[in-house]
């Protein structure tokens, strides 16, 4: 850590992590209550976990790019970060907003709940991901003015570099097309035309532009090849990244009423999103192949390569698979969605948001990298993660070819419930690889400790004992 700043980014790190455990074992519970449809009612019923499961994935999110955010732009702006006192407040403030909200859907009904937060001055709720109070919605929007105050003025006054811009406008457009929760028109095509604005202009588009600045930043970290060299890679793949995203929003202009261009529009650029995202897998592998220098955070460098190769394939293959026109009349909000969503969220952005919290978490604690046992719990969390969830996605990808066929394709259609039992076995496969994921991010969380623990004491080396090599793990 060269600047005391930094250490406002820790706060965040470890609420991101506790809210992603949180989200996980809501996604359990959710896939038990697939197949066994009372579990945990009436406390918990099925649309008021899945609100928790939602919402808390899009907050821990935040909160690792806000944290990321005020790790990196001190360092690349060469700094101290403008306010650190405003930062900590505002996280207090947005973990608070957010314990609250969780609270509220656990503990009152939804209706009564928006009756208690202003609901009807401002109608905003009742909209899937967007499920949050008007009040929590407005304490996100001053949460957001005051981090981009605080990392702008942090930009301004210090050293400009391509990272530090990118992620800038990064975070401005996450901040700018969150506003669009706010307009809430009756007419229905109005509401999910512009609905999309922040669910996929986030998601395939500003996101994207944070996700390749972090992964850029721990690149030039890690392998020590030159800035110049990232930052032509890092111009190519934004470009990509917002012409395609932008204009491939409309592929979920398909079916709602919108002009029939959007057909054309949609399926031709939303075709092409898989491009800057094989871009930023082979700009990782290159980086890697290229290094100066063999970092001796060996797992960061796994997570950085993690998230290149399965962003590509879950946001990219994945998302190209039902992405045409013709093809997405059959596969519309079916399990092929799921298996999409998935794949895309944990290799873009859960991945890089664990990739920055392992580079950056040691040098918070005074030291370059974890010992070798805790980077080998690293290692494991990540392939037990990372190939439970690509199971987690074949299952819900069969599971939604056979929907798509007994439900919308053959001549004798069944009906939806007749269809989910029949599909019920990849539900339960889907709950085991589940639970597999939650161990692998408990092996995650357990690395720390351990690595709390080498530090206060560490192993003694043998003389004439080999040590064991962190590649070779």
């Amino acid at each position: 850590m060269k600047y005391k700043s930094q250490a406002v980014a820790k706060p965040y790190f470890i609420a991101a992590i506790g809210l992603f455990l949180a989200q996980v074992i809501f996604g359990i519970i959710l896939g038990i209550q697939y197949v066994v449809g009372d579990f945990l009612f009436p406390e918990i019923p099925f649309n008021v976990a899945r609100m928790v499961h939602t919402n808390t994935l899009i907050v821990w999110l935040l909160m690792g790019f806000m944290g990321a955010a005020y790790y990196l732009i001190p360092e690349e702006s060469e700094r101290e970060l403008y306010t650190p006192w405003l930062a900590l407040v505002m996280f207090w403030i947005f973990l608070i907003a957010a314990a609250l909200t969780v609270i509220g859907y656990l503990a009152v009904p939804y209706a009564r709940l928006a009756e208690m937060t202003g609901n009807d001055i401002l109608p905003t709720m009742g909209r899937e991901f967007l499920e949050q109070p008007t009040i929590t919605k407005v304490g996100i929007v001053i949460v957001a003015l005051a981090f981009l105050f605080n990392i702008g003025m942090t930009v301004l006054k210090g050293r400009k570099t391509v990272v530090s811009l990118v992620m800038l406008i990064g975070l401005v457009g996450l901040a700018f097309f969150f506003l669009f929760s706010f307009y809430n028109p009756t007419n229905l095509v109005l509401d999910k035309f512009y609905w999309w604005w922040v669910v996929h202009l986030w998601v395939e588009g500003v996101w994207e532009l944070i996700m390749g600045a972090m992964l850029a930043f721990v690149l030039i970290k890690t392998t020590g090849v030159d800035r110049e060299v990232v930052e032509k890679w890092l111009y190519i793949i934004i470009a990509m990244a917002l012409i395609t995203g932008i204009i491939g929003t409309g592929h979920h202009f398909y079916w709602i009423g919108p002009p029939e261009y959007w057909q054309w529009w949609g399926s031709i650029f939303s075709a092409l999103e898989p491009l800057p995202f094989f871009m930023m897998t082979v700009f990782a592998f290159n980086m890697v192949n290229q290094r100066r220098r063999n970092h001796p955070n060996k797992a960061a460098v796994l997570w950085a390569l993690g998230t290149a190769v399965l962003a590509f394939l879950g946001a990219g293959v994945w998302g190209f698979l039902h992405t045409l026109a013709p093809v997405n009349y059959y596969t519309h909000g079916s399990q092929i969605t799921a298996a999409h969503g998935h794949l895309a969220f944990y290799g873009a952005y859960v991945l890089i948001n664990i990739t920055m919290i392992s580079y950056a978490m040691p040098l918070l604690n005074g030291r370059e990298a974890n010992s070798m046992r805790s980077q080998v719990l690293e290692m494991w969390a990540f392939w037990l993660m990372s190939i439970s969830m690509v199971f987690i996605t074949l299952f819900l990808t069969a599971a939604g070819i056979l929907q798509i066929f007994l439900q919308r394709y053959t001549e004798t259609p069944l009906p939806f419930m007749v269809v989910q039992e029949k599909v019920a076995l990849f539900y339960w496969l889907r709950v085991i690889s589940g639970l597999v994921f939650l161990g692998g991010l408990g092996t995650y969380i357990a690395s720390f400790f351990v690595a709390a623990r080498d530090a206060k004491y560490p192993q003694p080396i043998e003389i004439g004992k080999v040590q064991p090599s962190p590649a070779a793990v």
